[in-house]
């Protein structure tokens, strides 16, 4: 049996860079400069994920998996998240006008 969860999100997710910077450098004692090190990526793109400008790319979900000891799903779901968060603020009034399509079984069709 599956859960219906189609209720609209109230409140923008965090981006996985704030979470970064917030939660996990604080905790390890790390800055950005150490991050990008540990991560073997420039401290600009470290930078720009930190600040909300990049995403997090499945590569970098790895990366950050393997530095912290959790899953590369982790912090691409915390992308997707955001990303449907902003597309749909962005596009709410094209997806409203879309009109859900309502199947019916075949066999509840009277003739």
């Amino acid at each position: 049996m599956s859960i219906r969860n189609d209720r609209k999100r109230l409140i923008k997710p965090t981006h996985p860079g704030e979470m970064l910077r917030e939660d996990f450098m604080p905790d390890f004692g790390l800055t950005a400069s150490d991050l990008a090190n540990a991560l073997g990526v420039s401290y600009q793109s470290v930078n720009r994920l930190l600040h909300g400008r990049q995403s997090v790319s499945p590569v970098m979900a790895l990366r950050l998996s393997k530095l912290f000891g959790n899953s590369a799903d982790f912090w691409l779901n915390a992308q997707r998240a955001t990303d449907l968060w902003n597309a749909e603020q962005k596009y709410r009034n094209d997806i409203d006008r879309i009109q859900t399509i309502h199947i019916c079984h075949p066999m509840a069709v009277e003739h």
